[in-house]
């Protein structure tokens, strides 16, 4: 076992090395920090799509509680880095709009039906799960259309940005946002039964690690943590490189994606700590002595019910400026009004996900990191 490991650690020292070689030190920086990512949300089991899920089921609300306490964590120190350096950090911040709110809801439906999100999809495909390495496949596909459509959906009407910070000043929004997030907490406690209400300690450690980590991708990225940009951008790729003219299309052709469509995925943040963060959960899968067991067989209408159900988390993603990682994490934590629009709209279609998605006939076997707390 110790020569696995061992080789484990050594693995994932050969990748930030390899990236440093080929792309400098900030890149290999945030692939280490994709690797933490990875490692603390497979290792650690802190997931997104599961707790959610378990709150309206089982009344279980200790992994949003650990959720909303990593968000509080890193707001706490997010907020007033972005208030010291305006122009070298930029926030998670989009606006609100029809075309927004749909896509937050229909990703909140679709995540249930997978039993994962952006960030979850990454994990479960990382940890050999076959379901999420279907719906990771679907989920590329979905976010790079949904960069060609964005443009109509913003066009159905939207918001000028809104932050809280931007309306109560730098105190004023971390206060209100700390507040917001210990007013949900509450709300979720109430909801839940008497011995599901706070999280276990592994959950308290990963909430705080992923907090630290966040804060690092915002230093070193000068961007918040994100997933979606990074999996359009495979996808467009793909494309590009099977012979269609992504380049001519209005996403595509604006400056700064024009330039990332032509360069190496190890110049753009987010695919770089998307690496991270696949490798990371392969590398805490195999460190376990005991692996978890196999998702049950699936039908092959499941099959093609997982990865549409991929497309649509990809697409709707893309049309509501990110998941629960870039829209609800991310977007909360650094002030935007739009992370908790999306927040709201996203829970509200996971209460529906969750009644089809037996109708599916997907068997409710959780992926590694969705298991219970």
């Amino acid at each position: 076992m110790w020569k696995l490991r061992a080789g484990l650690v050594a693995f994932g020292l050969v990748l930030v090395a390899v990236v440093f070689a080929w792309a400098g030190p900030r890149a290999a920086f945030l692939v280490a920090i994709g690797l933490g990512f990875g490692l603390v949300l497979e290792g650690m089991r802190f997931g997104f799509a599961g707790p959610w899920g378990r709150l309206v089921r089982e009344r279980d609300a200790r992994g949003l509680i650990a959720q909303l306490l990593a968000i509080g964590l890193t707001a706490a120190v997010a907020l007033p880095l972005l208030a010291l350096a305006p122009g070298e950090l930029t926030g998670a911040h989009a606006p609100v709009g029809f075309g927004m709110i749909l896509g937050a809801f229909i990703f909140g439906l679709a995540m249930m039906v997978v039993l994962g999100c952006g960030s979850g999809t990454l994990v479960n495909a990382g940890s050999g799960n076959m379901v999420g390495l279907v719906a990771l496949a679907g989920f590329i596909g979905g976010s790079f259309a949904g960069t060609l459509h964005l443009g109509f959906w913003t066009g159905l009407g939207t918001l000028p940005v809104i932050t809280l910070q931007g309306l109560l000043g730098d105190g004023g929004g971390l206060v209100l946002t700390l507040a917001a997030l210990g007013l949900v907490g509450y709300a979720a406690v109430q909801r839940s039964d008497p011995g599901k209400r706070l999280p276990p300690l592994r959950l308290w450690v990963a909430a705080a690690l992923i907090a630290v980590l966040a804060i690092l991708n915002l230093v070193v990225a000068g961007q918040p943590w994100g997933i979606v940009y990074g999996l359009g951008l495979w996808g467009a790729k793909l494309a590009q490189a099977g012979g269609a003219d992504i380049a001519a299309t209005a996403f595509w052709s604006s400056p700064s994606n024009a330039e990332r469509l032509g360069s190496s995925i190890l110049t753009d943040v987010t695919s770089l700590t998307n690496i991270g963060l696949l490798v990371g959960a392969f590398l805490a899968m195999r460190w376990r002595a005991v692996p978890d067991a196999p998702p049950a067989a699936l039908t092959l209408p499941s099959w093609a019910g997982v990865l549409l159900a991929g497309l649509v988390l990809g697409y709707s993603a893309r049309m509501a400026f990110g998941c629960n990682v870039g829209a609800f994490f991310s977007g909360i934590s650094t002030g935007s009004l739009h992370g908790w629009v999306w927040f709201a709209a996203a829970f509200a279609g996971a209460i529906l996900g969750l009644r089809l998605r037996p109708w599916l006939l997907i068997p409710r076997t959780a992926p590694a990191q969705e298991q219970p707390a």
